[in-house]
């Protein structure tokens, strides 16, 4: 409710960026603020755990093989199989995606809060589908070579394997078109990321969509 006594719809904010680029930090960072964050990426991967909404479509699709033990999907073999062949994304794409947007719609819509941010990886690879939904994108940053640096100390994947995700991912320079703000997350430290996340907040959230 606002200064006028009427509800007024919480302010939508798309949030996206590379892998390894801090923008789960900033999502943490935001939620400190007060915003509701809806993670994409968690609720896919609440889909494909054992008894999940996408798992009987999953297997129909692409066969048992791709099932784990325990009833899950086998995310490194899918892993694998969609970044060697773009015909076998657009089919995982295809399953995902409509449950992942049914989803996100309802957490959406439950929420009271004043600011509710989506945490999109693919947002810009969604081809306007999320910019259509969302108010205002603040794109996280960083160098190509930060970004592999990071991925490999947290996960031990190869730079080959963290450099093939990069090239699936949309590319730097068309995050930033799709930008209302950017934030360059590369040799800074924590404390002045959080300076820049609570000097762009105040803003955005006093502001109307």
């Amino acid at each position: 409710m606002d200064a006028t006594g009427l509800n007024r719809a919480p302010l939508r904010i798309g949030l996206t960026g590379g892998i390894g680029s801090g923008k789960s930090t900033v999502a943490k960072l935001l939620a400190g603020h007060g915003a509701v964050v809806i993670d994409t990426d968690l609720i896919a991967r609440q889909l494909t755990l054992p008894g999940g909404a996408a798992i009987r479509a999953i297997a129909d699709a692409f066969g048992a093989k791709l099932i784990a033990a325990d009833g899950s999907l086998d995310r490194a073999r899918m892993r694998e199989l969609v970044f060697a062949d773009p015909l076998k994304k657009r089919q995982l794409e295809a399953i995902l995606h409509p449950l992942i947007g049914i989803e996100t719609d309802r957490q959406g819509s439950a929420t009271g809060a004043t600011a509710v941010v989506y945490d999109v990886p693919l947002l810009v690879e969604s081809g306007g589908r999320w910019r259509a939904k969302v108010d205002k994108v603040l794109v996280v940053d960083c160098r190509e070579s930060t970004q592999i640096e990071r991925v490999v100390a947290r996960s031990g994947w190869t730079a080959e394997a963290v450099q093939a995700v990069i090239d699936q991912q949309a590319s730097r320079a068309s995050r930033r078109a799709c930008a209302d703000a950017v934030i360059f997350n590369d040799s800074i430290t924590p404390e002045q990321l959080a300076t820049t996340v609570q000097r762009l907040w105040p803003q955005w959230a006093r502001g109307t969509p």
